[in-house]
C-alpha cells in the first residue's frame, strides 16, 4: 500500500452529509484502536452506542437552543467523563503507581483562547478545569497540584481520588505489570489492552468539537492517558495544537490515538495550517494528516473535525472509533467499525 496515494476516501458518513451549510453541528470520539465486531458482544456494543448517543445529543439540544459550543463541548465531555466505558474521568486507566492522573484541554475557535490541565487526581471533570483555566487564568496550561490548589479555589467539584477507580481498569494495569509490559491505550503494533469482553480493544480519550448558531467552533479533549505511563508521562491530549484545536477560520479538531505521535506531528493543528495556507477542504486535510503523514510517522489513532461551514470528517488508521455526530437537520450517525 502507498501512503503518499492522493486518492481522496469519502467514508458513509461523509456520504451522508448535507451539502449545505450547517446551521451549527456536533461531532464526538471516544478513542480509536483495534475495535473489531467479532470481539465485541452485543451487549457492549449497544452500551457503547448508547452512551456516544446520549452524550452527542446532550451537546445538539445546548446547540439547537442558540446554547455556546463552549457549553455544548463541556458539557458533551462531561457525560464521558461519568461514564466507565471510556479512559477519562470515572473509567480513566491507571498509572503504574496505581493513581489515575487525567488530563484534558479546552479550544475556542473565536478568540483562539485556550486552556488545558495535566495530571490531575481529584477533580471530577477535568475539561470543566480546562475551561477554567482558559477563563478564569492568564495561563493556557496548569498541572498536578497545581491545578487541583486552582480547581478548589474556582469552587469545582473535588472527589477523593478512589471516585475514578474502577476494577476493569486496575486489573487490567495488573496483567500488564505481570507482563513487565507498558500498554498503549490506542496502540496495536507495540502493546494491547486485553479484557473479558474486548480481546485487543482500545479504550480511548475521549472529544467534541461543536459550532453553534453564531459561527463559533469549539474543540474539547478528555483522557487518562496511557495505561501503566511512569514518571509524570503526559500525551498529547492537554496539548494545544495536538490534542485539541480550533480556529473559526478553517475548523475544531479533537485527536485520539498514540499521543507521542500526535505531539511530533502537531496533528489537530496541521489540519486547521492546510485548510488556511494550502486552501484544502477538510476531508482532503484531514486525510492527508491521518492516513499520510501520522501514518507514515508510525503513528496510530484519528481525529473528528468541523469546519466553519458544519461539514464533518472522521478520520482515523485503526481498525475502528467511536464516534457520533448530529447537524442541523437532526441527523444522528453513531458508529464504531471502519465501514
Amino acid at each position: 500500500m502507498s501512503f503518499g496515494c492522493k486518492k481522496e476516501i469519502t467514508s458513509p458518513e461523509e456520504k451522508k452529509a448535507p451539502t449545505k451549510q450547517n446551521e451549527f453541528a456536533i461531532i464526538i470520539h471516544g478513542g480509536a484502536g483495534t475495535i473489531l465486531k467479532k470481539n465485541l458482544s452485543e451487549e457492549k456494543e449497544a452500551a457503547y452506542k448508547a452512551k456516544l448517543e446520549e452524550a452527542v445529543k446532550v451537546g445538539h439540544a445546548i446547540l439547537k437552543n442558540g446554547g455556546t459550543s463552549q457549553e455544548a463541548v463541556m458539557k458533551t465531555i462531561q457525560v464521558m467523563e461519568e461514564s466507565p466505558l471510556f479512559n477519562a474521568g470515572k473509567g480513566a486507566v491507571f498509572t503504574h503507581e496505581e493513581t489515575n492522573e487525567l488530563d484534558a484541554s479546552f479550544m475556542d475557535g473565536q478568540t483562539l483562547n485556550a486552556g488545558a490541565v495535566a495530571g490531575v487526581t481529584n477533580v471530577k471533570s477535568p475539561i470543566e478545569l480546562a475551561i477554567k483555566v482558559m477563563t478564569d487564568s492568564d495561563h493556557v496550561m496548569l498541572s498536578g497540584k497545581g491545578a487541583s490548589i486552582f480547581a478548589k479555589e474556582k469552587g469545582l467539584e473535588i472527589v477523593d481520588p478512589s471516585y475514578f477507580y474502577t476494577e476493569k481498569r486496575f486489573q487490567s494495569l495488573q496483567r500488564i505489570k505481570n507482563k513487565n509490559k507498558t500498554e498503549l491505550d490506542h496502540d496495536d503494533k507495540k502493546a494491547a489492552f486485553y479484557d473479558a469482553d474486548i480481546k485487543n480493544a482500545k479504550f480511548g480519550t475521549v472529544g467534541c468539537v461543536a459550532l453553534d448558531k453564531s459561527g463559533n467552533i469549539a474543540a474539547g479533549t478528555s483522557t487518562g492517558g496511557m495505561t501503566n505511563k511512569r514518571w509524570g508521562r503526559i500525551g498529547d491530549a492537554p496539548i494545544i495544537g495536538s490534542g485539541t484545536y480550533a480556529n473559526n477560520k478553517t475548523c475544531g479538531v479533537s485527536s485520539t490515538g498514540w499521543g507521542e505521535y500526535f505531539i511530533r506531528g502537531q496533528v489537530a493543528y496541521d489540519i486547521s495550517a492546510q485548510m488556511e495556507y494550502q486552501n484544502k477542504s477538510l476531508k482532503e486535510a484531514t486525510t492527508d494528516v491521518i492516513q499520510n503523514k501520522l501514518t507514515k510517522l508510525g503513528g496510530t489513532g484519528g481525529v473528528i473535525a468541523l469546519d466553519k461551514n458544519g461539514n464533518m470528517s472522521f478520520e482515523f488508521n485503526t481498525a475502528g472509533m467511536y464516534r457520533a455526530s448530529m447537524n442541523d437537520e437532526d441527523q444522528l450517525i453513531v458508529k464504531i467499525y471502519k465501514e
